[in-house]
């Protein structure tokens, strides 16, 4: 068995509130769930400032492989959107031995 996480730190663009900051992350967060359903999501940081937001995104299957795969098609789903910019993408990949 092994578990993918991937933190993306990313910054908002024209974002001026917690209430606008909402408006692009659940979605963004929604999509995320339903193009891979295997896949779960949450904000996870920055939950206090309105133009950053960490999302965490973890994956769990059979192969590292998938798992990787998996995690690569999330962060091309987050980086390619046009209201956002990626700062940092770090991938961490878990299997039952450690």
């Amino acid at each position: 068995m092994y578990v993918g996480a991937l933190t993306l730190d990313i910054l908002l663009g024209d974002v001026h509130s917690l209430k606008q900051k909402r408006s692009v992350v659940r979605p963004l967060v929604a999509e995320v769930l339903r193009r891979y359903p295997s896949a779960a999501a949450a904000e996870t940081g920055h939950l206090d400032l309105h133009r950053r937001a960490e999302i965490g995104i973890a994956v769990v299957s059979a192969s590292a492989g998938n798992c990787k795969e998996v995690l690569d098609a999330c962060e091309r789903l987050v980086a390619y959107r046009p209201e956002i910019e990626l700062l940092s993408a770090r991938q961490r990949i878990y299997n039952d031995e450690e």
